[in-house]
């Protein structure tokens, strides 16, 4: 069996240990370091499955690490875990917006801990349990003028790629799968973070209100339903 690999990225260093050891004992292949800067080159030179990332960081901060993360192709697929004591709405938005796909605040139990993680790598890629080439067995999806490939994790309209966060990918992909269905935000939070997710719905909007606004005129196609939630245009 293939042990995932997991970076942990915290300053704090008793709490950067008891999560190592944490996940050691669970089968995980942990590293671990206590800066942004050295988060980015272990994640460069080997690249985890997933990253538990304190928001918080001296230097390079969480945010800016996830943002780093999701640009480059070698990490764009890894799953991203925020670990932070930090816990308002607004930080959860941020946290999802620059691209990680789950938020734990501090303090946390072990239970929850390996929860989140195990849920995080399932939901990156649920046939192999692994981050590496999410979703690639679904295939590429075709739809009005949109080409949306889950393996590559990549967004053409009219031919032209689109940026979207790691989140609003897997937004576009869940609705773009069963066009005309209307997704409750409740619905959507758990496709796109899974059952464990402590997110708000209001997050949901905010993710659609960006989505919306890089898709450019095929942000039409993601449909408001007042009162449920959301729909894609068939």
């Amino acid at each position: 069996m293939v042990r995932n690999s997991v970076l942990v990225v915290e300053d704090e260093e008793d709490i950067r240990s008891l999560v190592s050891y944490t996940l050691r004992k669970e089968g995980y292949q942990v590293a671990d370091v206590a800066s942004g800067e050295e988060g980015l080159a272990s994640a460069e030179l080997r690249p985890p499955d997933l990253v538990l990332l304190d928001l918080m960081l001296p230097g390079v901060d969480g945010l800016a690490v996830c943002r780093r993360l999701r640009s480059k192709p070698q990490t764009a697929g890894t799953a991203i875990v925020m670990l932070t004591a930090k816990g308002e709405e607004a930080d959860i938005v941020a946290g999802l917006n620059a691209g990680a796909n789950d938020y734990i605040t501090k303090p946390f139990s072990r239970n929850v801990l390996i929860a989140r993680v195990r849920a995080a790598l399932r939901n990156m890629n649920p046939d192999a349990g692994t981050a590496r080439e999410p979703e690639a067995s679904e295939g590429v999806l075709r739809i009005h003028n949109l080409v949306i490939h889950p393996g590559k994790h990549l967004v053409l309209v009219d031919d032209q790629p689109i940026e979207l966060s790691a989140t609003e990918f897997r937004v576009l992909r869940a609705l773009a799968r069963k066009p005309g269905w209307v997704f409750t935000r409740q619905q959507i939070l758990e496709e796109v973070h899974g059952d464990l997710c402590a997110v708000t719905d209001r997050a949901v909007d905010v993710q659609i209100v960006g989505l919306r606004k890089k898709l450019g005129p095929a942000g039409r196609y993601v449909e408001t339903v007042r009162g449920v939630g959301y729909r894609f245009k068939e």
